[in-house]
């Protein structure tokens, strides 16, 4: 079993609290409660290193998470629904691009989506940013453990063909199993050799 150490380093709220780039960064990506916190936590082997929640929206920062002295996964705020105030989610949106389009050290991104429900608007808007900026990135469809063997394959399937990708740019994730979390920490450590 493939497992990345991760110590919680800090969370942002404001560009001027981001860590000087100086480590390659990793931005995990997706709609609220789509298990971003979790596949964190199965990745290091930590079960309460990140915060998760039924609740959509808990994340409310730019969560850093560093692997020693190599590389920095950046944990964002869910885009999408969220049961907090416009003005809340205004702020986060403002974060979120301003990182996004400034961070020099990013250098990848994981796309995180439910497999049980279709891809969105701001899925495909955010895949084609990750693609047209030419960022390494992987999509990872996670809660596989949640639908039968034939319907997550024919959900990777519509995932796979809706944003064009190579059998290797597409991982079913369980955090319940477990299923997948090999792959994505095999291609998390590819990021850190290539830099």
């Amino acid at each position: 079993m493939k497992r990345i150490p991760l110590t919680f380093d800090r969370a942002v709220l404001t560009t001027a609290r981001l860590p000087k780039p100086f480590l390659p960064e990793i931005a995990l990506l997706g709609r609220s409660n789509v298990g971003k916190s979790s596949l964190l936590n199965q990745v290091a082997g930590q079960k309460g290193l990140a915060r998760t929640s039924n609740t959509p929206g808990r994340t409310q920062s730019l969560n850093f998470y560093k692997s020693g002295e190599t590389l920095y996964l950046v944990d964002l705020p869910g885009y999408g629904y969220a049961k907090v105030p416009e003005r809340v989610r205004q702020a986060w949106r403002k974060l979120i691009e301003s990182y996004l389009e400034t961070r020099e050290s990013l250098v990848g991104g994981i796309l995180i989506l439910d497999i049980r429900r279709d891809p969105t608007e701001l899925d495909r808007i955010m895949h084609n940013w990750l693609v047209t900026r030419n960022l390494p990135h992987l999509v990872v469809a996670t809660k596989m453990d949640k639908l039968s063997r034939s319907k997550a394959a024919r959900s990777l399937a519509v995932i796979r063909k809706e944003f064009n990708l190579t059998p290797d740019g597409l991982v079913g994730f369980s955090a319940n199993t477990g299923a997948g979390r090999d792959r994505v920490s095999v291609w998390i450590e590819e990021q850190k050799r290539t830099q």
